[in-house]
């Protein structure tokens, strides 16, 4: 699989990776990771166990295979997830592509904290319902608006951030009951470090 503007790496299609037991809790819990909750976030939030999560981390950071997960959108820019896996520098990096560009742009990274431009919430859900048919990727609106979120950088989130969380959490498999709990610690530690300046240029702007 070949991505131009990404250039290292054994990539392969990842998006079938997303309805495996374990994903969702791999992806999002290294974002609570700080410490600063009194609660620990554990798998169980997602629906999912430790054995579920230690036998997909085998998969998601297996150096020889990156897995990259597609959200192309329909009018405006997209987005690309890649696992970085290697040795001894293992991340995710964070495209995003552009129309009419032949080429994607690497705007951030997560090698255990966030770094690089990031997303406000209108800009974030403008990408993740908006998917294109057209293209390979996923298409499923809540599952793209988790794998976009880690780009969150807005500390003023929409009154109805938690609520389209809670709902995209659902949906993609964590239980009722620990929906609300799981979203409200996300939201939490994504707006708490965010560094989003609004005269920032946007890394959708294409400029």
């Amino acid at each position: 699989m070949l991505i131009k503007g990404y250039d290292v790496g054994p990539l392969l299609p990842g998006e079938s990776l997303l309805v495996h037991p374990g994903f969702w809790s791999n992806y999002l819990l290294a974002m609570c990771s700080d410490g600063e909750c009194a609660e620990r976030a554990v798998p169980e939030w997602f629906g999912e166990d430790g054995a579920d999560v230690d036998a997909l981390s085998e998969v998601l950071f297996d150096p020889d295979r990156w897995p990259v997960f597609r959200v192309p959108a329909d009018d405006g820019p997209g987005a690309v997830v890649i696992y970085r896996n290697l040795d001894g520098d293992y991340g995710t990096d964070y495209l995003i592509t552009h129309p009419g560009r032949s080429y994607a742009e690497q705007i951030a990274s997560w090698d255990g904290d966030f770094s690089g431009a990031g997303l406000t919430w209108s800009e974030l859900t403008q990408i993740a319902d908006n998917p294109s048919l057209a293209d390979e990727g996923v298409q499923d609106t809540a599952a793209r608006l988790l794998l976009l979120l880690p780009l969150l950088t807005d500390p003023d989130v929409q009154e109805t951030a938690s609520a389209r969380l809670i709902a995209a959490l659902s949906a993609t498999g964590t239980p009722q009951d620990t929906a609300s709990l799981a979203a409200e610690h996300l939201l939490a530690h994504l707006t708490r470090r965010s560094r989003h300046d609004p005269v920032w240029t946007s890394p959708l702007s294409g400029s």
